[in-house]
């Protein structure tokens, strides 16, 4: 929209100048039309002129009657006024539509002042909106966070910022830098433009800010507005900035008191009473420091006292305990002893019994081997002599059915080729016999289709008679065609035929 704008404004700019234009190109046009006009006119004035100073000088008669024609008042060519006063017109009407365009930027609102309603309520928001020209204007405002600051002293770096400075309750002035960060509430911008001053940074927000706390600042003492009392005296300036510039529809985000500046002698006498109370907390403190180390040294004395006493009650109860071990180990190491020649005699008869368990376990085993190994032997002759005899028997039944096959064989083939040959002689004749019958029924079906169309004779003899030849031209009369002759004695033979076949023979039976 803000190209369309800024299109509209171009076109009227350029209707203007079209305007323009075309009227001085006109007028232009008309002053040469006369210039040419008036050295037209001049000629024959020229001319006349030379004639009457060749001539003898006439009568004041007759000089009294010649006169020059008269000279036109205005120019000879029109000035195309109503082009120029469309185009002026359609120039004003492309600048009014750009007007109407308003485009409002990020960051801002806008508010509508009627010429005849004054303020129109609602806000017009960041993007493009249509006005009425020549009626309603638009006031923008920036409706982004703002900030007031102010100084505490006079600064070179701070240029520009105000130097508030309050009284307190002691009539001392306390320098104070404050920062107020505010922006208007997009809301209500009819009621700002409607109600409050302009600008509102310095004709509102500054003394609201440095009245509140000029007001405040008796309250309090120096003191206490530098140190005790700094949170309680900065939250209520905030509470009261807010709430006194929430009536004018302004939002305060936040509200910083950044310094506190005290008067010089003020400071040259708390820094000394500082340095007193410095000195006292001093002394005070080396002499709790001293108290620490006495009763650290008695506590660490009773300690050592208490570890010694600990120390010796300890050696005394390890003594003791040692005795006991003692004693109570030679109660427990004689039976152990015991318990250990018992188990040492325990286990060399368990490995004297192993032994001679073992050795009668491996003679009983030679035994069974032994008699195990004669038992596989002659079962394995006997085996062997089982299958030879088998062997024997088989090859002899072999041998026998192999003969008893071969003749059945023999006999077998001889019945299928005898049976063969009776088939393959059936077959033949079958076949014959089909031949012959399709052969009959063929001859019976050319020589209908010749009798019923005797071109295809002709047809015939030019597919046989080269293969090199594609098209036969035939007269359409019939004559001088060496098949005529042909066609006409198939045609008798197939008559001839059709009479003298039998019934069966026409009925296609063999």
């Amino acid at each position: 929209m803000l190209f369309l704008r800024l299109l509209l404004f171009v076109i009227s700019f350029g209707f203007l100048g079209v305007a323009a234009i075309v009227v001085l190109y006109d007028i232009y046009l008309a002053f040469e039309l006369n210039r040419i006009l008036r050295r037209s006119e001049r000629q024959p004035e020229k001319v006349a002129a030379d004639q009457a100073a060749a001539a003898p000088t006439p009568p004041a008669t007759a000089r009294s009657s010649f006169r020059l024609p008269p000279r036109s008042a205005g120019p000879r060519r029109a000035i195309r006024w109503s082009a120029a006063a469309k185009l002026v017109v359609a120039a004003v009407l492309c600048s009014m539509m750009g007007k109407s365009i308003l485009v409002v930027p990020d960051g801002h609102g806008a508010v509508r002042i009627s010429q005849v309603s004054g303020v129109r309520p609602g806000t017009l928001y960041p993007g493009t909106h249509l006005i009425v020209p020549l009626v309603e204007r638009a006031e923008l405002y920036d409706i982004r966070d703002k900030v007031y600051s102010t100084t505490a002293s006079e600064n070179p770096r701070d240029k520009g910022l105000e130097v508030l400075t309050v009284e307190a309750r002691e009539g001392l002035s306390v320098g104070l830098a404050v920062t107020v960060r505010y922006r208007l509430d997009p809301r209500h911008l009819d009621y700002v433009q409607a109600n409050l001053p302009q600008p509102i940074d310095q004709q509102i927000v500054a003394p609201i800010v440095t009245s509140i706390f000029r007001d405040l600042g008796p309250n309090y003492v120096v003191r206490d507005v530098f140190s005790t009392k700094r949170e309680e005296f900065h939250e209520r300036a905030a509470q009261a900035i807010t709430a006194r510039l929430a009536e004018d529809q302004i939002v305060v985000k936040e509200v910083l008191l950044r310094k506190v500046q005290l008067p010089e002698e003020y400071a040259q006498g708390l820094q000394g009473l500082l340095l007193k109370e410095q000195e006292d907390d001093r002394v005070t403190v080396d002499q709790s420091i001293e108290q620490k180390k006495v009763k650290i040294a008695e506590s660490q004395a009773e300690a050592q006292k208490v570890r010694q006493i600990k120390h010796a009650e300890a050696d005394a109860r390890t003594r003791v305990l040692m005795a006991q071990a003692e004693s109570d180990s030679m109660q427990y190491t004689l039976p152990l002893k015991q318990k250990q020649i018992e188990q040492s005699r325990l286990e060399a008869e368990a490995r004297k019994q192993t032994t001679i368990e073992d050795a009668e376990a491996a003679a009983q085993a030679r035994v069974k081997n032994a008699e195990a190994e004669a038992q596989a032997k002659v079962i394995d002759s006997k085996a062997e002599k089982e299958r030879r005899t088998l062997l024997a028997e088989t090859q002899n039944a072999e041998t026998i059915k192999g003969a008893e096959a071969a003749a059945q064989a023999k006999v077998i083939d001889g019945k299928a080729e005898k049976e063969r040959q009776n088939l393959l002689a059936d077959a033949e004749a079958n076949e014959i016999r089909q031949t012959s019958q399709a052969d009959a029924e063929k001859l019976q079906l050319e020589a209908s289709a010749l009798k019923a169309n005797p071109m295809l004779v002709q047809l015939t003899v030019a597919q046989r008679l080269s293969d090199r030849v594609q098209i036969m031209m035939v007269p359409t009369d019939g004559k001088f065609f060496f098949t005529n002759d042909v066609l006409k004695s198939v045609q008798g033979a197939a008559g001839m035929a059709g009479m003298n076949d039998p019934p069966t023979r026409a009925s296609g039976r063999p």
